[in-house]
């Protein structure tokens, strides 16, 4: 069952390097394993780039093995110098402790309840630093510290000893989780292969050579067409829904590539094998249709989201397809219109008056020509009459006016 599990995720693109994938093998073969991820909290809510780990981490909950989810109130407050140009912003203790509870609500949602959380401030902010420097310090080799591309690409430009000594803080969760919960697995992205390198190397310095214990990298996950994942225009796809609203993010995912579509379906759902090929077959045969763009929005959105989310998510996607405006709330209007152009009335207006103030037409001759040729709706329905006046009282909830210029061209009238 366990070596199913190791094809799997080869099979779905999710394995970069392995510290000893035979010894990793073997130890999955012979019994239940406990593994960690880590995030550290730098902000209230992770994005849509942060998850792969994780969803990995759940993988192997899934084939019954023991997840430990680590979120860094200790390491969040130092910096990982990688993929950095430049030393972080510092926050205080009471931000990243706030934070914390944040990153763990998030993930517990995708968790469940059988899952460990940590947090290494725990075990971290009572080590003095001579402590630090005399248990641990004396572990790590400068000239290796050095010679890790997480700090040598951070040389010419400068970095703080505060960051460099961030991988010795790594080293000692994983050595501190080795100790306390028999995990013997870290795993994360391709950008972490030196800190948790690290970490195997202080476990074996601690517990002896005979210590088991392994590393696993993602690779970093790029589109077909060369760019960063989990950005759109607007910014990062969060997980927050707040930040990013569920309808938001399945926009983001509807919208991808067809030449990303199967492998995004790999990295991000739970599907099995048999049911992604059987999309990718029906995909290639009619992309039109985008099953596998539909099918991928609609996984990733539910499992974080829910499934009240997603249904709301879809029912809105639908109802701008179809113009059908009227089976929306005002909050799913809200939600829905959030990034089309708006305008904020406080009188009844004749809706020539309306279309030159919202934009949908750049003068009255043009707004005239709009209704009279039916290339105007109103909450869904057609208007072609040129005194028909758009009015508080009549508006949704008597909040909201959705206009509608042509198939596509949305505006949003605010009534206040």
């Amino acid at each position: 069952m366990n070596n199913e599990l190791l094809k799997d995720l080869e099979w779905r693109g999710l394995i970069n390097d392995c510290t000893d994938a035979t010894g990793l093998e073997k130890v999955l073969n012979e019994k239940s394993l406990s593994l960690y991820c880590g995030v550290d909290p730098t902000g209230d809510s992770m994005h849509i780039g942060h998850l792969l780990p994780f969803l990995v981490l759940k993988r192997f909950q899934n084939a019954g093995h023991k997840p430990i989810v680590l979120v860094g109130g200790a390491t969040g407050t130092i910096g990982d110098p990688s993929g950095k140009t430049a030393e972080r912003q510092m926050q205080t203790l009471d931000m990243v402790l706030y934070n914390v509870s944040c990153l763990q609500n998030q993930l517990s949602k995708i968790f469940g309840d059988t899952v460990t959380f940590v947090n290494n401030y725990d075990w971290t902010h009572n080590v003095s630093i001579l402590d630090f420097l005399r248990d641990y310090g004396k572990s790590f080799n400068v000239s290796q510290m050095i010679a890790k591309d997480i700090v040598k690409s951070r040389l010419e430009v400068g970095i703080s000893y505060t960051e460099f000594t961030y991988q010795i803080l790594q080293a000692m969760d994983y050595n501190h989780l080795f100790e306390n919960h028999d995990c013997q697995l870290q795993i994360g992205g391709s950008d972490q292969w030196g800190n948790i390198v690290g970490g195997l190397d202080l476990i074996r310095k601690k517990q002896g050579h005979e210590a088991n214990a392994f590393g696993m990298t993602l690779p970093l996950i790029t589109k077909s067409d060369g760019t960063k994942f989990g950005k759109s225009e607007s910014g990062a796809i969060w997980l927050d829904p707040e930040k990013t609203s569920p309808y938001e993010m399945y926009q983001f995912f509807i919208n991808t590539a067809d030449a990303d579509a199967i492998r995004f379906l790999k990295l991000f759902t739970f599907l099995t094998k048999e049911e992604i090929l059987a999309i990718q077959e029906k995909f290639a045969a009619a992309p039109h249709e985008r099953l596998a763009q539909k099918t991928l929005a609609y996984e990733v959105v539910k499992l974080i989201h829910g499934e009240a989310a997603i249904n709301q998510a879809i029912r809105i996607t639908e109802a701008l397809f179809s113009g059908d405006i009227a089976a929306l709330t005002s909050a799913e209007i809200e939600v829905g219109f959030k990034d089309v152009p708006s305008v904020v009335v406080d009188e009844d207006l004749g809706l020539i008056d309306l279309l030159v103030t919202v934009g949908a037409a750049s003068s009255k001759r043009e707004a005239r020509e709009f209704i009279t040729n039916n290339g105007i709706s109103v909450n869904g329905q057609k208007q072609n009459e040129l005194a028909f006046v758009v009015a508080k009282k009549a508006a949704m909830d008597e909040k909201f006016t959705v206009i509608r210029r042509g198939k596509k061209k949305y505006f949003l009238v605010k009534h206040g």
